[in-house]
């Protein structure tokens, strides 16, 4: 039965204050009144959540809004209660975080008709007393919010979304409204075809955010760089999304020492500390919170002027709805994401072990992500594509890919030798030996296998191995290629690849576009200033000069001494004291600075005196001091000899992650003793070989350089292992 528009206008200025609806809101309301199922597909900061209340405010019974977001069921019950003043029971939610009398007031406004929204996790209702108490009321429509969870191929699969049909029959029929704001025509169907509501009027709104600005910056530095992003924009609200709760409290805490109001947020906080933490968000008590992305965080606030990824996300479903929290009101949206290869081999990682057919969907997922991350296209082209909407300008203004380009080639007869390279071969390699082969690098694995004898060893000789990994890399990207990660990464052609090969065409890569080396400044050009910043270039040149010197004398390479961070700290930090160089330089411990610090304190402080200048004290990112818990236990145990499997499990660390507390313990100038643990686990010809290159090769302390220049030959643990050992024995 139809609603009359006025009343319903009413209704929207009395419940919500708005004087009209948005989009495809009223028609949405008003079929739903009807008794129609309907589909809704609305971007975030669209209105969705009004699509549901008003029609529930509006209809004789109690409408069930199944969510998987507390954060959100909380945050929507304050604001419908605001809205309605004095009818506390209008709006309630069921999930686990309600205490038994909770959820018996809950009851009570239920079973006497006051509720008019019930907000239900899908775990709770599969709960046998829930369904009970459900069919003891008058149901007027269920709505099934972040619908995409129903699908194996949306971002955030939930298998209890899958029982939700099942659970409707079982308490009583009634429209049914799901709405999404991420689906790709895969997720459309297998949402319609779950909840058997494949007669529904689809609404499709446009995915478009002309609000929001998008960008990926190579991550180096990270936490640096967020620190001074938030200072260049003090006051506004920002959501920060990492994978790891240990990121989101690590992260939540420095923001914190570092004066910036920050809290954490995720499910593995208790209930009470979520929800005052949430509060404090929403009041603007707090600036920043910290959240993880697996748990999501359902916060409605329109003032979010930006969303940070310091950790890239599995798909671009879930990038899009994350970043989708920013510019809510249409107002600034800044949306900054953090990218490096090696989050991706991590991902790729956590993959392996899992069934096929969960692999495979995660594999293409997270193509499709590092394809968005490493493409030079227009980043609101890419992201609307993938959701089946074309976008037809070609540079929309507001990416940082339109808003500085980057060189492109033609690049056709660079791909087609890769994947000549690869067909020629009897078997599948990873892609370091490949651009090994390409660049005519002769190094003890590609001699192995007698492929510097092959006709296209140093094909491509006139480019260094990093141009062929990149050219491989965004084969695998385009679909060219493809890597087999329960094989550890081998590398295979498509059948794509093979008609490339049959007629090329023009193929615009990327010139030297790589991420995570440490030496990428292309980012300093971005809409938003102040990103990077470099010292004071004429002392620089001097710290150098003086490098060599003390290098000479103590008959190291210049890099042992203080690697160029160090002294690109020292030109924008100046410091006058080796307490302050220990403290304020990166890589530089208290142990280096008294062996090589003093005549570099001493020329700083005759170049400041002579050129006044006056000493920057407002950039200097506090560490988090909680972190040396960790590294007292890890030297402890080192020093007792102990494994370090043992080390990493009593820790909850990873191997990996154990490896990288060790490198940052080292990087301070900290000297400790592997030998016992390495003796035991490498042989001894491999320790030589490594730490002879080097001690006579490496021209940087640079783990990526090490792996790069040996990691065809031996592991990367082995390589870090013996890196940490020679920069103890030599550096330290």
């Amino acid at each position: 039965m139809a609603i009359d528009p006025n009343i319903l206008h009413a209704k929207l200025k009395t419940f919500f204050g708005y004087d009209a609806f948005k989009g495809d809101q009223e028609p949405i309301i008003q079929h739903l009144v009807e008794g129609g199922n309907a589909f809704v597909l609305m971007p975030t900061g669209g209105g969705k959540s009004l699509c549901y209340q008003l029609p529930a405010l509006v209809m004789d019974g109690t409408a069930i809004v199944i969510s998987p977001l507390i954060a959100l069921m909380k945050n929507q019950v304050d604001a419908i209660r605001g809205f309605e003043a004095g009818e506390d029971g209008i709006a309630h939610f069921l999930n686990s975080s309600l205490s038994r009398a909770q959820v018996a007031e809950v009851r009570e406004d239920l079973l006497n008709g006051v509720t008019k929204l019930l907000y239900v996790a899908p775990e709770s209702l599969t709960k046998e007393e829930n369904i009970n108490l459900l069919k003891e009321i008058k149901i007027s429509f269920y709505a099934v919010d972040e619908a995409h969870c129903i699908s194996e191929w949306g971002h955030d699969f939930r298998p209890e979304y899958r029982k939700i049909r099942s659970i409707i029959e079982e308490i009583q029929p009634a429209p049914v409204i799901a709405l999404t704001a991420t689906a790709t025509p895969k997720v459309q169907s297998d949402i319609l075809k779950n909840l058997r509501i494949q007669d529904a009027r689809v609404f499709r709104s446009s995915f478009n955010r002309p609000n929001l600005y998008y960008e990926v910056r190579d991550k180096v530095e990270p936490e640096k760089d967020i620190i001074r992003f938030i200072r260049q924009n003090p006051g506004k609200s920002g959501i920060i999304y990492c994978l790891s709760r240990k990121k989101v409290e690590e992260l939540a805490q420095l923001l914190s020492i570092n004066g910036i109001r920050a809290l954490p947020y995720h499910a593995g906080l208790d209930a009470k500390t979520r929800a005052d933490n949430q509060d404090q968000f929403l009041s603007e008590e707090v600036d920043v919170i910290v959240a993880t992305i697996a748990f999501g965080m359902g916060i409605d606030k329109p003032d979010v002027r930006f969303v940070i990824h310091y950790d890239i996300p599995k798909s671009i479903e879930g990038y899009y709805q994350e970043t989708g929290r920013a510019g809510r009101d249409g107002q600034e949206g800044l949306c900054i994401t953090y990218y490096s290869y090696k989050d991706i081999q991590k991902l790729e990682k956590f993959m392996q072990g899992k069934p096929v057919a969960e692999q495979e969907i995660g594999k293409q997922l997270l193509n499709e992500t590092v394809a968005y991350a490493e493409s030079s296209q227009c980043r609101r082209k890419l992201l609307l594509n993938y959701f089946g909407e074309d976008y037809l300008p070609d540079n929309c203004g507001a990416c940082d890919n339109c808003l500085h380009p980057k060189t492109r080639f033609d690049g056709r007869e660079d791909m087609c030798l890769v994947i000549e390279l690869i067909e020629s071969l009897p078997e599948h390699f990873k892609l370091e030996h490949l651009a090994n082969v390409l660049s005519g690098v002769s190094n003890a694995m590609v001699k192995s296998y007698q492929h510097d004898k092959l006709e296209l060893f140093g094909a491509g000789k006139d480019h260094d191995v990093r141009f062929w990994s990149a050219v491989i890399h965004q084969g695998l990207i385009l679909h060219f290629l493809e890597k087999d990660i329960e094989n550890y990464g081998l590398i295979a052609v498509t059948d794509q690849g093979r008609k490339f090969l049959e007629k090329p065409y023009e193929l615009l890569l990327v010139e030297d576009r790589t991420f995570s080396d440490g030496e990428d400044d292309e980012d300093d050009e971005t809409a938003v200033p102040g990103q990077g910043g470099g010292g004071d270039p004429v002392l620089l040149a001097m710290l150098k000069d003086l490098r060599k010197d003390v290098a000479r004398r103590h008959k190291v390479q210049p890099w042992v001494v203080f690697s160029d961070p160090a002294l690109e700290d020292m030109s924008i930090l100046y410091p006058l004291t080796l307490k302050e160089m220990s403290e304020k330089c990166q890589g530089v411990g208290e142990g280096k600075a008294r062996k090589y610090g003093q005549p570099f304190v001493d020329l700083i402080g005759r170049y400041v005196e002579e050129n006044e200048i006056e000493r920057p004290d407002d950039f200097i990112v506090k560490s988090v001091a909680s972190k040396s818990g960790n590294k007292v236990y890890i030297i402890q145990s080192i020093d007792r000899k102990l494994s370090l499997e043992d080390i990493a499990s009593a820790k909850g660390l990873e191997m990996d992650e154990l490896l990288s507390e060790i490198e940052a313990i080292v990087s301070t100038g900290t000297r400790i003793n592997l030998n016992y643990y390495i003796e035991e686990e490498l042989d001894e010809e491999v320790v030589e070989e490594i730490y002879d290159w080097f001690r006579e090769e490496a021209t940087s302390d640079s783990l990526e350089e090490a792996i790069q220049a040996l990691g065809g030959d031996y592991e990367e643990e082995e390589i870090r292992l013996v890196r940490l050992k020679f920069l103890c024995e030599v550096a330290n």
